[in-house]
This record gives C-alpha cells, structure tokens and sequence, in this order.
C-alpha cells in the first residue's frame, strides 16, 4: 500500500499542474499549495517552520535565498521531514534537499535567452538584465550561463547595467524607464522573471520604443500573448510551469515512496513518462520559445 502524503507546501507557480498530479494520484497525495506574501527568505522560513511542526511528509519549496534556509530545511529533514526544491533552489550541502526539480538546465535556459536577443537586437546588442532579487538561485545561475553564452558565441555584445527591482512589476517597469534615460543607445533589455519581463515591455512600450529595443524574458505565455500578437514582442521563453508542478508533486510521492533515491538516471513521471535525472536533479526538459506562431495554443 503506498504511503500517504499529509502535504506538499509549495512557493510561488504552477498550481494547475501540482493539483493535476494530485489528483492523478489519488489517495495518495494530501496537497497544499502556500506561500508568503511577500518575496523574504524570513517568510518562507517562519511558514515553513508552521508547517513542518503541524506534521509532513515532503515539503517542496522555491528557495527565494539558498544559503539563509537551508537550516530551515534542513532541520525539517532532520525531523524526518522529505525535502526537495522546485524552480529555484537550496544549498544542496547545508540544506540536505534530496532533489532539485528543475524546469529546464541552467545553461539551455541562458543559452536560449541570449540567442533571442542576439536574434532581435543584432550581435553587437547592447542591454541591460533586469532580474528579481540579489540572491535567487535560479535568476542568478542563469545570468552566469548567459554571460558564458555572451562570450563563447556573441562576443561583441554588450551588458550595460544588471537591476534587481525585487519581485515587484512596477519597481521593475520603473527600472526599465531608468535605463532608457540613462542609456539612449540600448537596444536590449533582458526580463529574467515572470514580473521583470512584463515591467520591461510595458516601460518600453509606453515609450514607443518597441521597434528600436528588444525586450526578451521568460514569463508565462497567456498574460504576454497580447503584446506578442501585436508585434511589441517578438517571442516569450518558459517551460511548461503546468509540467513543472505536475513533475514537482511526482518527484515528492517517489521520494517519500523510496522510488526515486540518489543515483538514478532517469524517473518515471506520470503523463510525462520518462524524464532525466542528472545526479541529484530532475529536468523537465529544454526551455520553449512562444511565437506569434505558436503562443495561442498554450493557456498558461
């Protein structure tokens, strides 16, 4: 008999497709879907403490600081508490997580980003990243990835300025407007979170500068559709957050289960049958690139 899951408390997005596995599974899984109000490591770690003391078996949790809760998680493992991470994650050392469920490499994400915006602005492109927050993981990782994509293929861009307005669309539209005025000749600004990106275009777009600066982020595709139907934009890169919370909630049953222990090379994930298993991370698979194309096709 396979063993019941009190709760998963998962941070931030892809509810639709964390229910959906839930519900595929049956009895087996008990869900809760939670997160703070606000994007502070301190909140995640008070809610996280609240939930591990009502009693769990598997926490799964976007880290919003790696270092600052990993004692937090690693003190739910020590009470016997699973743990795994999702989109963004935790100090694998200090916080002793089993798995990171990561929607896509670090390097295919900035790979693709960088190819985008050398595709629209022009390989001598100059721009500007607008991120979240100073310490997220994820956001973080994939600067690094493109800034080694900037020097091995596209040597001849330039990175002006990095900005992390939090995770804040006006503070990041705000941002977007700054640079404008302070650099009259970019002609690129990267959006790398699902409200910087929004903020960027809507700053660009107010300014009638759609044509002459390329805005390239990743964000959900249904709330961009508009802008990119319209031409304001030329394309969206994600993955498929559904997939990513229907894969995170699968991960948590396996390893509460036994069924996905470190070693494995690959894991079997419901509907999305097999996926890879890269030493201690699971991959959703490569990023997508919503078109005009494309885009309508996908309600997420």
């Amino acid at each position: 008999m396979m063993p019941k899951l009190k709760g998963i408390d998962f941070f931030n997005a892809c509810q639709k497709g964390a229910e959906e596995a839930a519900t595929e599974l049956g009895s087996a899984v008990e869900f809760t879907y939670d997160g703070p109000t606000e994007s502070k490591v301190e909140k995640q770690m008070e809610m996280l403490d609240t939930v591990v003391d009502k009693g769990v078996d598997v926490i799964a949790v976007a880290a919003n600081d790696p270092d600052a809760i990993a004692p937090t998680l690693k003190n739910a493992k020590d009470k016997g508490v699973g743990v795994i991470t999702w989109d963004s994650d935790a100090n694998p050392e200090t916080s002793g997580r089993t798995f990171f469920v990561n929607q896509a490499t670090p390097e295919s994400i900035g790979r693709t980003l960088v190819d985008e915006m050398a595709k629209q602005a022009g390989p001598r492109a100059k721009f500007a990243i607008i991120s979240g927050t100073a310490t997220a993981s994820n956001q973080n990782t994939w600067m690094e990835y493109m800034h080694k994509r900037i020097r091995d293929k596209h040597p001849n861009m330039q990175e002006l300025a990095i900005k992390y307005p939090g995770e804040d669309e006006n503070n990041a539209k705000k941002e977007a407007q700054d640079l404008l005025k302070a650099y009259p000749d970019i002609n690129g600004i990267f959006g790398i979170t699902s409200v910087s990106f929004p903020g960027a275009v809507e700053a660009v777009v107010n300014a009638g500068k759609q044509k002459e600066v390329k805005v390239v982020g990743l964000a959900t595709p249904k709330p961009m559709k508009e802008w990119v139907l319209r031409g304001d934009i030329e394309s969206v890169v994600l993955w498929s957050c559904e997939d990513l919370g229907y894969l995170t909630v699968q991960v948590a049953r396996a390893v509460r289960e036994g069924a996905l222990k470190p070693g494995a090379t690959e894991f079997e994930a419901g509907r999305l049958g097999k996926v890879r298993v890269d030493g201690d991370q699971v991959i959703l698979g490569e990023p997508l690139v919503f078109t005009k194309d494309n885009i309508e096709k996908y309600d997420f």
